[in-house]
C-alpha cells in the first residue's frame, strides 16, 4: 500500500460538538522502512474505523491516496525481501492484519467514501472497494496484477471481482488489466466519477457535510460528478468476447478459446490477452480462477478466509518457491523462472492445497458473531 489520507466528517454541526473538531485527519507515512509499518497502519486504521463506528458523533469517513496511489507495490517488495530472508511470521502478521482491516471496512455501518483519484491497485484496490461510496476520476488506474508476480489477487479480491458483470472479474484477474475511472463506474466497481479538476470543489463540499445520511452523501457526490461513456475501445464493449473465452472451467480451456478467437478475428485484444495469460505463473492462473469462482457464491468474510489460507500457503514455498516480485519490482528483468513451468505441471492436488484450511497454522479469525456482513 503507499500512503493513505483517511477524514473522520462529524455527524453535528461545529458549535454542537462543543470543542470536537469538525473534521479530523490520519497521514499515513508514505514510504515504509519495515513491513512493520505497513502492519501498524493497518492496526491502527482498524482500531480507529471500529472506534468511529460507535461513536455518535462521528458522521461518515473519507479516505484518499496521499499522492499519486492507492498502492506502490512497497509493501510486495518488503515481502519479497521477508521471504529471502526467512522471516515467513512477518509476513503472516501482515497478511492476518491487513485481511481483518478490510473485512472491518466491509461490514462497516458507518458511510464511507474512498476517493480514488491515481493507481489503484492490489491490497490498496483492497482497502479502497468495501466503501459504500468509491468515486474514481479521470487519473484513476485500477489493476490486480498479482499473478504477474507468483501471487492472487487478494484483500477481498476474489469477492468483488466475483461480483462484476458476466465474467469480466476472471478476466481481470487472470489478466491484471487495467481499468481507468469511466469504466469502474461502467463495472460497478465504483459508484460515482468526476474530473480529476473538479476533485477540489467535492471536497470542499464534503467537508462542510455533518450528516451520517448516505443520501446527503450521494447528492453530494452526484451535484459535482461528471456523465461519461467508456471509449469504443474499451473493454466493457468487449464484454461478450470475454464472456465466451473466459467462462470456460479451466485456465487450458480459456487459453484454446481465446486462440479460437484470435484465429477467427484476427484481433490485437486477443493476441495481446495470450501474452499475458503465457507471462503469469502457471499456478497462479489456477488458484486465482479456483479462488474467483468459489467467490461467486461466498460471503466477504468467506472469501478473505480463503484467501489468507492462499497466501499462508504461498509463502510456505510447500508447492511453489517461485516468488515473480524479483523479477518484476527488484531486478526488474521481466524473466520470472516459475515453478511449476508450465500449466500442464500444474496439478489438481496442487491447487487443492493452496485453497485448503490451514493445519499447523491458525485459520484467520474474523469477528463474523458481532458484525453483520454487508453482502
Amino acid at each position: 500500500m503507499h500512503s493513505l489520507k483517511v477524514s473522520v466528517r462529524a455527524r453535528r454541526s461545529l458549535h454542537k460538538l462543543g470543542s470536537s473538531p469538525h473534521q479530523r485527519s490520519l497521514s499515513a507515512q508514505s514510504h515504509y522502512a519495515s513491513l512493520d509499518d505497513v502492519q501498524d497502519q493497518v492496526a491502527r486504521l482498524k482500531r480507529l474505523y471500529e472506534s468511529w463506528e460507535d461513536n455518535p458523533n462521528v458522521g461518515f469517513v473519507s479516505m484518499k491516496g496521499s499522492g499519486k496511489a492507492f498502492c506502490s507495490g512497497g509493501d510486495v517488495v518488503t515481502l519479497y525481501h521477508l521471504l529471502t530472508e526467512g522471516n515467513i511470521e512477518e509476513c503472516k502478521t501482515f497478511f492476518d492484519t491487513l485481511y481483518k482491516f478490510v473485512y472491518v471496512q466491509g461490514t462497516c455501518l458507518k458511510p464511507h467514501l474512498a476517493i480514488l483519484d491515481g493507481v489503484t491497485m492490489a491490497s490498496g484496490a483492497g482497502i479502497s472497494l468495501p466503501g459504500m461510496f468509491r468515486l474514481a476520476t479521470d487519473k484513476t488506474v485500477f489493476s490486480h496484477p498479482e499473478v504477474q508476480i507468483g501471487f492472487h489477487p487478494d484483500a477481498g479480491a476474489s469477492f468483488h471481482l466475483s461480483r462484476l458483470p458476466g465474467y469480466l472479474g476472471e478476466y481481470l484477474a487472470l489478466t491484471g488489466d487495467k481499468l481507468n475511472g469511466v469504466e469502474m463506474v461502467a463495472c460497478r466497481l465504483a459508484t460515482h466519477y468526476s474530473l480529476n479538476a473538479r476533485l477540489a470543489l467535492i471536497e470542499e463540499r464534503l467537508d462542510r457535510l455533518t450528516t451520517d445520511d448516505p443520501s446527503v452523501i450521494e447528492t453530494s457526490l452526484s451535484q459535482y460528478g461528471d456523465l461519461v461513456y467508456p471509449d469504443r475501445r474499451s473493454i466493457i464493449h468487449k464484454i461478450d468476447v470475454i464472456d465466451k473465452c473466459f467462462s470456460h472451467d479451466t485456465v487450458e480451456e480459456i487459453i484454446c478459446a481465446l486462440e479460437i478467437e484470435a484465429a477467427d478475428s484476427y484481433g490485437e485484444w486477443c493476441a495481446m490477452t495470450l501474452k499475458k495469460l503465457r507471462e503469469a505463473s502457471p499456478l497462479s492462473l489456477k488458484v486465482t480462477l479456483r479462488s474467483i469462482r468459489e467467490g461467486r457464491f461466498q460471503t466477504l468474510d468467506q472469501c478473505l478466509t480463503r484467501e489468507f489460507r492462499i497466501s499462508l500457503h504461498g509463502i510456505s514455498g510447500e508447492v511453489s518457491k517461485t516468488f515473480g516480485v524479483r523479477a518484476r519490482l527488484v531486478d526488474k528483468d521481466f524473466a520470472p523462472k516459475w515453478d511449476p513451468p508450465s500449466l500442464e505441471e500444474v496439478t489438481k492436488e496442487m491447487v487443492d492445497f493452496c485453497v485448503s484450511p490451514l493445519i499447523s497454522e491458525p485459520e484467520l479469525k474474523l469477528p463474523t458473531a458481532s458484525r453483520e456482513p454487508s453482502v
